[in-house]
C-alpha cells in the first residue's frame, strides 16, 4: 500500500522566537531578583536586614531623659532582723527600693517606709558600685528620709529639681526604679490626677499627691517620677491595689501615686541642717469618742503648746504616771475653719500649718462651745 511521506517539521515564526527567549530572560531576572532579596530561601535562612530609619522625635525624647536621669538613680539594700527556722532573729539583707542622689555631699533621698527599723544600709549605683550608707534623717509624716554614702563627688550624679505646682493632668511622666529589683527599668505614663492625699506611715496624711498611671511596682518606692524636661516632679511612693479574697495582693490597677517635688524641697534641706522635719503640733493625745463627734483631748503634755493654752485632758501626768484629771476633758469640733470629726481629721489640719503658727480651737467644754488660741510647737 501505497504511504506518504512524513510531513516536514514546523518551524516557528520568527515573532514567536523572539517572544519565548524574551519570556525565559524574564523569568530568569525575576528568579534572580528573589534569590538577592533572599525570598527563596536559603540553607543558611538568612534574609536581608530592612533599615530602621530616624527614631521618632518622641523616642528620641524619651531617650534622652532616661540617659541624663538614670545614672541619680540607685538601688537600696536594707539590713533587718528575720526570725530564722529554729526561732532566732538573724540580720538579713534584702532589696528594699530606690533612691535618687541628691547632691554632690553624697544625700541620697527615699521613702521612709524603704529604710524603716532597719540595722543598715547599701546603696548601689548605676554602675554597679557599691557604699555602705548612714541614716541622716527622716520625715515620718511624708513618708521620706536621707542616707549618705561617702563618695567622691564625681561619681555622682544628681537630677534637675522641678516643681509640682504648675503641673497639669495629661502631662507626660518618666519613672525610673528597681521594680522587683529590676534595676534601671523605666516606665512612662501622664499626670493621672492632681491634688491626691495619701496615709503616710503613722497615719497622717500626705497632701498635694501626683497619680499616674506609669507603672509602678514594689521596688519603685523611692525613685523619680521626672517630667517631659527630665526635671525631678515627685517621688514615687505608693501604688493603689486591691486584696483578693486569699489575701494575697492583686496587681496594680494602674494608679500610682508620688510625693510632690514642691513637698521634698521644703522637706530635704531640715533633714540635712537638723535630721528631722520641724512638725507642728498641739502636744496633746487625741481620741476618737464613741457617741460624738470631734476629737477628745486625751492626755495634755507637761510643757506644751496645749498646757500653755489651759486644754484640759482626760488624763494627766503625776510624776512618772498617768492618773484621772478629775474635769471633763474638752472635746475639739474644729480648728479654724475646718471641721473636726475624729483624731485624724484634727491631724489632718494641723500637717498644712506650720510651727510657730496660731490657729484657733473651737471646743466643746462642760456642754458649752468655747474657742481658744493656740500656738502650735514643734512635735519632733
Amino acid at each position: 500500500m501505497p504511504t506518504s511521506p512524513p510531513p516536514a517539521p514546523s518551524r516557528p515564526a520568527p515573532g514567536t522566537l523572539l517572544s519565548l527567549v524574551t519570556l525565559a530572560a524574564a523569568a530568569a531576572l525575576f528568579v534572580f531578583v528573589l534569590w538577592s532579596r533572599g525570598d527563596l530561601g536559603g540553607s543558611d535562612g538568612a534574609r536581608s536586614v530592612i533599615a530602621r530609619g530616624d527614631l521618632a522625635p518622641d523616642e528620641l525624647n524619651t531617650i534622652e531623659i532616661f540617659e541624663n536621669a538614670r545614672r541619680s538613680v540607685v538601688f537600696i539594700e536594707v539590713t533587718r532582723l528575720e526570725r530564722d527556722n529554729l526561732g532566732r532573729n538573724v540580720p538579713v539583707r534584702r532589696g528594699a527600693g530606690t533612691g535618687m542622689i541628691w547632691d554632690d555631699l553624697g544625700h541620697v533621698v527615699t521613702n521612709y517606709h524603704v529604710v524603716a527599723d532597719a540595722l543598715a544600709y547599701r546603696i548601689t549605683l548605676w554602675d554597679g558600685v557599691h557604699y555602705d550608707a548612714e541614716l541622716v534623717g527622716s520625715a515620718v509624716a511624708n513618708d521620706l528620709a536621707l542616707l549618705r554614702i561617702d563618695a567622691a563627688p564625681h561619681r555622682l550624679s544628681t537630677v534637675g529639681l522641678g516643681t509640682s505646682h504648675d503641673l497639669r493632668v495629661g502631662q507626660k511622666v518618666f519613672a525610673i526604679g528597681n521594680p522587683f529589683g529590676l534595676d534601671q527599668t523605666l516606665t512612662t505614663g501622664v499626670v493621672s490626677a492632681l491634688e491626691r492625699a495619701i496615709r503616710a506611715p503613722g497615719g497622717h496624711l500626705i497632701h498635694g499627691v501626683i497619680q499616674t498611671d506609669a507603672a509602678i511596682n514594689p521596688g519603685n518606692s523611692g525613685g523619680p517620677l521626672l517630667d517631659s524636661a527630665g526635671r525631678l516632679i515627685g517621688v514615687n511612693t505608693q501604688i493603689y491595689s486591691t486584696v483578693s479574697s486569699t489575701g494575697a495582693q492583686a496587681q496594680s490597677a494602674g494608679i500610682g501615686f508620688a510625693i510632690p517635688a514642691d513637698t521634698l524641697g521644703g522637706v530635704v534641706p531640715q533633714l540635712i541642717q537638723h535630721g528631722k522635719v520641724m512638725r507642728p503640733g498641739l502636744g496633746a493625745r487625741l481620741r476618737d469618742t464613741i457617741g460624738s463627734v470631734g476629737a477628745l483631748v486625751w492626755i495634755v503634755e507637761p510643757g506644751s503648746a496645749a498646757e500653755a493654752a489651759e486644754l484640759r485632758g482626760a488624763l494627766r501626768w503625776a510624776g512618772s504616771d498617768l492618773v484621772s484629771s478629775g474635769v471633763q476633758p474638752d472635746l475639739i469640733v474644729a480648728i479654724g475653719d475646718t471641721p473636726v470629726r475624729t483624731r485624724l481629721d484634727a491631724v489632718d489640719a494641723l500637717s498644712g500649718l506650720q510651727v510657730g503658727d496660731t490657729v484657733t480651737l473651737v471646743l466643746e467644754r462642760e456642754g458649752r462651745s468655747q474657742t481658744i488660741p493656740v500656738t502650735l510647737q514643734d512635735l519632733e
